[in-house]
């Protein structure tokens, strides 16, 4: 499909260029200041930036043209990024500056990740969800595995060279954009974004239906929190405190190839086996991985149990996107998604403080084991539950919301 794979190559573009800045911000900072607190204050800043405007963006992505608007958002990025880029290679780039790019990055991504779900829903048909899915996935995976590599090396031959090649990344991803023929524009009836109805819309709709309330509280909330905590105490682990950069490379490295590895194998699952016993499958794996670190905590088992964990994972979450996708209206899919997204990583941020306050009390053995408790009783729970032991239904057809988009050939 022409324009699926238009989409996906403008996505793996930006995502590319955001990774290649993600890296390159905190040691432009470090290298300037020499302070590793106000290098950790650009990751706190753009997480908090994100989570904040997650849900107005996603009511911005359902009220506008999907399409125009992540042409919009690469525009911003390429200008914030080429404006650093300048800023550096005249040898000025205060904290303040920095941080601008970090939120401006933050905020942008809150629009064009639902604008971009919502045009996905718009150009595959119902029957090809899955198979997108984790097309999309494996393009994230592959972005988060190369972007911080090439990000580093760049930055290494010039501080200026990440944020400069993050802007023709850009320019490449929206010019694909442009050759895009399908529009996803909301109807002249639509509603004002800017209302707390709007706002909220996505999450009422997630609290009334009981399979995804479940899973985003269970496996996102919960799980995502706790998977959080252990990569933290797994890094500290394998880098024996810091003094081995070697051993924490090796596990983020295995871990990214687990993601990859999960996406990719996501199309070969039998077409008829239910999110739900993927998710529960995930809880289990995740469990038994987190025992075993605690009684062997070599860092070559670390990471291949870490990435084992990641995969799996990516299993269930494109399961799980793929029924919520099918049962969201498609007027709705930039605030249900957003929505989906602010659950998920709602307590996340706190994954890593929770991890170093029990490693620094408890040692890496009964940390382990406190986490792996967590993942157990997440376990049992989506098992348990009813709701996710079913397969989610289609979103109605009649269904009638502000802002419903429509297909149109138009160039």
């Amino acid at each position: 499909m022409r324009e699926f794979r238009l989409l996906w190559v403008s996505g793996l573009l930006a995502g590319l260029g955001a990774q290649m800045s993600s890296i390159a911000l905190p040691l432009l900072v470090l290298r300037q200041t020499g302070s590793a607190v106000q290098a950790g204050v650009v990751g706190t800043v753009s997480v908090g930036a994100l989570l904040v405007t997650m849900l107005p963006g996603g009511a911005l992505a359902d009220s506008v043209e999907r399409r125009r608007l992540m042409r919009l958002c690469d525009v911003g990025s390429l200008a914030a990024a080429g404006a650093l880029a300048i800023a550096v290679l005249n040898g000025r780039s205060p904290l303040v500056l920095v941080l601008l790019v970090a939120v401006a990055g933050a905020v942008i991504n809150s629009l064009y990740g639902p604008a971009a779900l919502g045009l996905l829903r718009t150009i595959v048909p119902e029957d090809m969800l899955s198979t997108a899915s984790s097309r999309m996935q494996a393009r994230g995976a592959a972005a988060r595995l190369v972007g911080p590599m090439a990000g580093g090396a760049l930055f290494a031959v010039h501080p200026a060279m990440p944020f400069a090649a993050e802007a023709l990344a850009l320019l490449a991803s929206t010019t694909c954009l442009a050759f895009m023929r399908t529009r996803s524009a909301p109807e002249p009836s639509a509603g004002s974004a800017f209302s707390k109805k709007e706002f909220t819309a996505g999450v009422t709709f997630i609290w009334h239906r009981p399979y995804l309330r479940t899973v985003l509280l269970v496996f996102g909330l919960g799980m995502n929190a706790a998977f959080s905590a252990t990569m933290f105490v797994a890094l500290a682990v394998a880098s024996r405190g810091g003094s081995s950069g070697i051993g924490a490379g090796s596990v983020v490295s295995l871990t990214a190839a687990g993601s990859l590895v999960g996406a990719l194998a996501a199309p070969r699952l039998p077409p008829g086996i239910r999110p739900g016993v993927l998710i529960g499958g995930t809880c289990w794996a995740c469990a038994a991985a987190v025992v075993v670190m605690t009684l062997n905590q070599k860092t070559l088992l670390i990471g291949l149990l870490c990435a084992m964990c990641i995969t799996v994972a990516s299993l269930a979450s494109i399961g799980f996107l793929t029924s919520l996708l099918v049962a969201t209206p498609q007027a709705m899919v930039g605030r249900v998604q957003s929505a989906a997204g602010f659950i998920s990583s709602l307590v996340q941020p706190l994954g890593p403080l929770v991890g170093g306050v029990l490693l620094s009390g408890c040692g890496a053995s009964t940390t382990f084991g406190l986490l792996g408790a967590v993942f157990a009783l997440c376990a049992v729970v989506v098992t348990g539950a009813r709701s996710v032991r079913k397969q989610p239904g289609a979103a109605p057809a009649d269904v009638t919301a502000p802002g419903t988009p429509h297909r149109s050939s138009a160039p």
